[in-house]
Order: C-alpha cells, then sequence, then structure tokens
C-alpha cells in the first residue's frame, strides 16, 4: 500500500519545483511554488486530511495554492508525484534540494555544474570540487571551489539536522494533540527545538499523565511516523519520515521540573549546572536534586535553579554561553518576547509577486496585533516579479 506524503514531504515537492522553475528562468513561479511549499509545511491540518474532507476546494484554502499547485498536491497525495516535476527530473538528474543547500550553489549553478561536468549529487560534487573541476569552470574560480567544499563539510556535520522553521509547526501539532488527550497534566517540547536553534537534530516530548498507555497509541499513531524503535511505559521512540528520531517520555508529576530542564540542555549548559550542584553537596539529575536521599527540588524548573542559587534562565540562552555567570550576578539579558513585533516593513502584495491584496494583507496585520506595515512591492527593474512602473504605482496608490 502506498505511503501517503505528509505535508513537509508535500512542501518539499513544491520546492524542489520551485528550484526547478528558478533553474529555467521561468517568470512567476518559483516565488509562487516557494510561497506555497511555506503555506504547506506550516499549515495546522495534514494536506491529506483536507484532501478527504473536501477534494481540492479544501486544498485552496491553504494560502499560496491555487488552482494549479492544488492539483499537483492532488497527485502527489494520489500518485506521490505529478507530471511536471517528474518531466524536470528525468531531464536533469539531480537532487537539486541537496545542491542548492551548498554554499554558493543555486539552481542557474547547478544547472551549469549537470551541463559541464554532470554533477548530479552532494557526492559528485565533492569529487569535482577536490578535483579541482569546477574552480576550473567560468564563473566560479578558486574560491567558490573552496566554499563549496567548506559548504558539503557543514552540510555533512548537520547530518539529519533539519531547519527549525520546517520541524517547530510539526512538533507543535503533536504537542496539541497530546495535550488533548484524557489524562494529561502537562506536555511540553524539550531539547533544541525549546532552545530555538537553527537547526534541530531530534524531537524530545515530555508528558506527565494518568494513562501513558494513551499517549503511546496517539504519539505512535501520528502521520509523520515512519517506524516505532522502542516502545514502553516510560519511552517511546520513533523515527519519523523525515529521518529524524523523536521521543515521548512519561515522566512523574514530582520529577517534571528537573525532567524538563535535563532534557531542554543544552549538554553544555548541563554539565556547568550539574558543577555547581556538585560543589554545593548536591547531586542533580532528571529526577531533581539531592542532598543525599532527600530531594530537595524537582517539580519546576524554578525550583531546580533556586536550589543552585540561580535565577531560572530563559531555554534561548541555556548554551554555556556566559548564561550562568550572568545568572550569578544577576545580569541575565532581557530577551525580546515573542510577540514583540510591532510592525512589518517589507511586504509584497498581489500588485506584484505577493498572494493577497493590500486590504487582505493590512487586515491580517491588524488581527496579528501589529501597529504599522509597510508595502514595498517590486519596482520596474525587477520585471521577473511584475514590478510596478510610475503609472502602476499611481494606479495602486488610488485604488487601495
Amino acid at each position: 500500500m502506498k505511503r501517503i506524503p505528509n505535508n513537509k514531504e508535500i512542501a518539499d515537492k513544491l520546492r524542489e519545483m520551485a528550484l526547478f522553475y528558478e533553474m529555467e528562468e521561468v517568470p512567476f513561479k518559483p516565488a509562487a511554488y516557494e510561497r506555497a511549499a511555506d503555506s504547506v509545511s506550516g499549515a495546522q491540518d495534514e494536506a491529506a486530511t483536507l484532501y478527504a474532507e473536501g477534494g481540492r476546494a479544501a486544498l485552496k484554502r491553504i494560502p499560496g495554492v491555487g488552482e494549479g499547485i492544488s492539483h499537483h498536491i492532488e497527485q502527489l497525495l494520489k500518485k506521490g508525484a505529478f507530471a511536471e516535476l517528474a518531466q524536470m527530473k528525468k531531464r536533469y538528474p539531480m537532487d537539486l534540494l541537496a545542491l542548492t543547500s551548498v554554499d554558493d550553489v543555486g539552481p542557474k549553478r547547478a544547472k551549469l555544474l549537470y551541463q559541464k561536468l554532470r554533477i548530479k549529487d552532494l557526492d559528485d560534487l565533492e569529487r569535482a570540487a577536490k578535483a579541482g573541476k569546477i574552480g576550473a569552470l567560468a564563473g566560479f574560480g578558486k574560491k567558490t571551489e573552496g566554499n563549496i567544499l567548506r559548504g558539503i563539510t557543514r552540510h555533512r556535520q548537520a547530518g539529519g539536522r533539519k531547519v527549525l522553521g520546517h520541524v517547530l509547526p510539526m512538533a507543535e501539532r503533536m504537542i496539541a494533540e497530546l495535550r488533548a488527550v484524557p489524562g494529561v497534566r502537562h506536555a511540553e517540547i524539550a531539547g533544541s527545538i525549546r532552545r530555538r536553534q537553527e537547526t534541530i537534530g531530534d524531537l524530545d516530548i515530555l508528558v506527565t499523565t494518568s494513562a501513558p498507555e494513551k499517549i503511546v497509541a496517539v504519539f505512535t499513531g501520528f502521520p509523520e511516523i515512519a517506524e516505532v524503535l522502542e516502545h514502553g511505559p516510560t519511552k517511546t521512540a520513533v523515527r519519523l519520515t523525515n529521518g529524524m528520531q523523536a521521543d515521548v517520555r512519561v515522566i512523574p508529576d514530582e520529577s517534571f521540573g528537573a525532567a524538563l530542564q535535563y532534557f531542554t540542555g543544552s549538554k553544555d549548559h548541563n554539565v556547568v549546572v550539574r558543577k555547581l550542584a556538585i560543589a554545593k553537596g548536591l547531586k542533580l539529575n532528571e529526577y531533581g536534586i539531592w542532598r543525599g536521599k532527600k530531594r530537595v527540588a524537582s517539580r519546576t524548573e524554578e525550583d531546580v535553579y533556586k536550589a543552585l542559587g540561580l535565577p531560572c534562565m530563559p531555554p534561548e540562552i541555556r548554551t554555556d554561553s556566559g548564561e550562568i555567570e550572568a545568572a550569578k550576578v544577576g545580569r541575565l539579558p532581557d530577551l525580546i518576547p515573542y510577540g514583540a513585533i510591532r510592525g512589518d516593513l517589507q511586504t509584497q502584495t498581489d500588485w506584484t509577486d505577493g498572494a493577497a491584496s493590500i486590504e487582505t494583507m493590512a487586515a491580517e496585520a491588524r488581527r496579528l496585533g501589529l501597529e504599522y506595515m509597510a508595502v514595498t512591492d517590486h519596482t520596474r527593474p525587477l520585471a521577473v516579479t511584475g514590478g510596478l512602473d510610475e503609472k502602476g504605482l499611481a494606479r495602486q496608490a488610488w485604488i487601495d
């Protein structure tokens, strides 16, 4: 039975199509497909669910998904592919997403590398760069070749790490569903997602509940799960369809704060915190802070840090980059909180390459609590985006 692709996989296909269109210098379409990919990857509901409930009309409720792209998504859901992308991949059998993830390799350069050196993937790219073949090409040079090699190294060192923006919507959907399970008292994301790191290696979820078997059933039933790796009353580990591992741990109520501190990390931050505990004659682990056999703090993160003589630090700065020292002397930075943005000074509307009218965007800005919005539609020199000339700007000013 063919597995139905999830939103992340659909978004990747749309992004790949955008890259192919950019490579072929097709106007307008690259931006349109990229916008649709962003909307699909961030959508609260799975495209498969929307399609099952309302067909292509329901898919078109996703911002940026119109008639053509909704047809492509329908084909992805039914067949796992759509014709235009298959034709491009037959013409250019390249791993375009991987190649363009490397510094100094955009779609047009990837096309040139394929035409001149038959480079199809990262292995081909690395071999050609090490052999000096890329530096010899017109428009590249030795400096670019070096940048490409360093980019390949960074890409491989990152391994299976994923961009936060691609992982966070999925993680938040999971957490919302787990919190809705009867008997759940706490359900939180930990790890590098909670620290809001740029890239994410795996997904850690902590839960307190009176019905762990229900949590396991819901968690292993998520459409993003490709394989169950470990299954038990206190920990379930799975491999996601994007290649990441995800763990859900059932924690006792009395240990939740200590576990949240421990599994949020970072590793370097936790090492320093444990050393502070040892210096005070204490032991710190995921179950609490202990003096001998007596647990002295564990229910909340605030309790854990307070037992060490420290204020509770925001997860985003727990990286052993000076936050411990700042906390000791009461000089923790005031982070700009989420929701603090007052306005947007760069927006494009459907007068050029945006997807919505000025009125619609202004209404959405007001809904989000913004105080101002600057419309920065493109002008004539950027013709590929439908840039406005003087007459177009005048009409926009009068009509909207």
